[in-house]
Formats: structure tokens, sequence, C-alpha cells
């Protein structure tokens, strides 16, 4: 007993400084886990790499201060940039000339959770503000009057203008999103697929490009649609030809049915934006002039989307209309 006594003393020691280093080492990891979680906590997340940001445009300055998440759109234009750019919005507005309502058949897949805080003309603010968006889209040609009440409920970034400006626009909702990289790859490759059709249509024309004429029936006079145009962007993207009413750096000209000689052209692409009782369309088709027009003679008038060709303003209805002139002039749309 007496010999075995020093023994289990030495090892009590023995437990008592090894306890000792344990709890000690585990008290600096949990202060060295807090001082590493500290850290982590003052940097920003990944995903919002890049904000806050300040983004100048058509009203002002408008801080953003993280990467939006819940957005909402105004216009067409502003719905075509962001699903092309992977954002479901929360709110829209739908076409304002869009007789059978709601938002456009060719994003229908990417707006199914998306709610309607239209009408266009007065979006309804009190739907907007309970959406609980961080970031709103429009322009001031559209939406002037209530920036301020729209600003009060989120960041709000206006473009100038819908329509010519397009690329332009993309750019500034782009960098609202932070999605400036993405927005430059998907014009890029619009451009380039616009060209390779220009290639191909010239070379299925022997060289030269045909004349291309826009016509669209509205309540009231008939637009011809020229070359500062969503659509004459497009046209110009590929390289096709416009006739003399139409080769002329404006949006568009009005023309009664008795003017609408001025329609002809190697093709002719046609949109309704309104119901057709409404238009001059009955007049204009049943006039001789419009039955003596080349493109009529030759079977060359085809009737394409409105949504598209003219509201969609942006990459996504670009597309649409590349393949609709690819099959018009018979060759291949580009992949």
């Amino acid at each position: 007993m007496t010999v075995l006594r020093p023994a289990l003393y030495r090892m009590r020691r023995v437990l008592t400084v090894l306890l000792a280093v344990i709890v000690g080492t585990a008290a600096l990891a949990a202060c060295g886990g807090a001082e590493d979680k500290k850290k982590d906590e003052s940097k920003p997340a990944a995903s919002d790499a890049g904000f806050p940001r300040s983004i100048t445009h058509a009203m002002g300055t408008t801080e953003i201060k993280k990467k939006p998440q819940r957005v909402v759109v105004l216009d067409t234009g502003e719905l075509d940039d962001v699903t092309m750019l992977g954002i479901t919005p929360v709110g829209a507005v739908s076409p304002h000339m869009k007789t059978e309502g709601g938002f456009p058949a060719y994003l229908s897949a990417k707006v199914k959770d998306t709610k309607d805080v239209g009408p266009m003309a007065e979006p309804n603010v009190e739907r907007i503000l309970s959406l609980k968006p961080d970031l709103i889209l429009s322009s001031k040609v559209r939406h002037a009057k209530v920036y301020d009440k729209l600003k009060g409920i989120a960041p709000t970034v206006f473009t100038e203008t819908t329509g010519a400006p397009w690329k332009d626009n993309l750019k500034v909702h782009a960098k609202a999103l932070g999605l400036e990289k993405e927005a430059d790859a998907a014009m890029a490759a619009y451009e380039k697929r616009a060209k390779a059709l220009g290639e191909e249509i010239k070379k299925k024309y022997d060289g030269k490009m045909p004349t291309a004429s826009v016509v669209r029936f509205v309540a009231g006079p008939t637009r011809l649609y020229q070359k500062q145009s969503f659509s004459g962007i497009v046209l110009s993207d590929i390289g096709l030809r416009r006739p003399e009413s139409q080769d002329v750096d404006k949006p568009m000209l009005e023309v009664s049915p008795e003017q609408i000689d001025k329609a002809d052209a190697d093709l002719v692409f046609v949109t309704v934006a309104d119901d057709p009782k409404k238009t001059q369309q009955d007049a204009v088709q049943e006039n001789p002039l419009w039955k003596g027009l080349g493109a009529v003679k030759n079977d060359k008038v085809v009737q394409v989307p409105d949504e598209t060709w003219m509201s969609g303003i942006g990459i996504q209805a670009a597309n649409h209309v590349v393949d609709d002139i690819a099959k018009a002039a018979g060759v291949d749309a580009p992949k």
C-alpha cells in the first residue's frame, strides 16, 4: 500500500496536466473560430461580389446595396433582358398593345411565377410594394411620373427610352443586376448569329442582299418601321437592305392605304398590334396598290408575331426575329 501511493499521486498529476492542456486547446480553438467567423461575416458573400454599387441612369444615381434577387420590371424590354440573364422577375407588366392580355408567349416558360403589376400606363404601386422588390427597372419615357413613388419602394433604375437603344439599355440593366459579363457574352453570340444569317442569305440571293420591309397594323395609320427601331436594328445586324421609305435613321413612317406602295420590298414582314377591326389592315390589303407589290405577287409577305418584332426589344426577341427572317429567306437559321 505505501509503495503504491506515490505512483498514484504521480499519475493523478499527469492526468491533471493533460486535462488542462485539452481544455486550453479547446478554448483557443473556440476563440480562433469566433475570430474566423467575425472575419467571414465582415466579407461580402460571394454572390454579392461587386455590391454595393452606384448606378447613374436617366433619373439620377441609385445605390444598390446588394445583388438584386427580387426584381420588378415595368416594360417588355426589361422583361426580355432580366429573363435572358436568368432572373425570374417577381413582378412585371404585359405589353401595352397585347390585345389578348398576359405576358409574352415566347417568355411564358420563364414567367410562370411572375405577378402582373400592370397596366403598363399606370403600374399598381401597392401591388409592387407587396412583392418586396430589391430592384425596379423601367424607362423615363414610360414611368417618369411615378419614379418618386417607385424609388420609395426599392432601388429604381431607369433608361431614357425604349426601342432603338435596346442594346445600351441591356448594359444598364445588366450593371444594376451585377451581370455585365453574362450580358456581353449573350450580345456577342446574338450579333455573331445575325451576321452569319446575313452571309447565308447573301449566298442564297447570288451575292446581293434582298430588301426587307416591316409593316405594322395598329389602331390608326399603318406604320412602316425604319432603321432606328428595334426590328430595324435587327435587320441592320443581319445586313438586309431597306426600301427607300425605310432606309432612314428614324423609328417609323405612318402611311395611309393610298401610300402603301412605299412598303414594297423583296420581303415584307407584317405584324398586327391591335384588334384587326380597329386597324386599316383590310383597307390596305384590299387596295390595288397592295396587291401590286412585288412581295405580294411573289408570295413573300410574311405574318410575324408583334410581341417579338415590336415589343420584345431584347436579345431573346431578336433571336426569334432572326429565325423568322431565315425561314422567309429560305435558309437555315444559324444555331
